[in-house]
């Protein structure tokens, strides 16, 4: 809390040539209309990560599902990081699910 950067790491198992990334927050109406700012990187050994999305906001509303998709290359990686800088409604990175696709 009131700590950025904040980031989640994902171990995918092999390395996945991803398109796109849905990230999802709660669907209830108590959670109002937030931005969160993120850049998304991968890796294929887990040590050297490198820029698959730069940084860049990404609006959740409860009015349409609370999701946002992330476009990326298609770059192989068996490791893949969100880094979270900003969130205009919490002083925290928040997400409670991510879909990863190669389509």
């Amino acid at each position: 809390n009131h700590a950025f950067p904040q980031s989640l790491t994902v171990d995918l198992g092999a390395p996945k040539a991803l398109k796109r990334l849905v990230l999802k927050l709660p669907p209830a109406a108590a959670w109002a209309t937030r931005t969160q700012t993120l850049t998304v990187s991968g890796s294929t050994d887990g040590g050297t990560y490198g820029t698959l999305k730069p940084s860049a906001g990404y609006t959740f509303d409860p009015s349409s599902g609370n999701t946002a998709t992330v476009s990326l290359p298609g770059t192989p990686v068996r490791h893949l990081r969100l880094t979270f800088t900003g969130n205009t409604g919490w002083p925290a990175a928040q997400l409670s699910e991510l879909e990863a696709y190669t389509s």
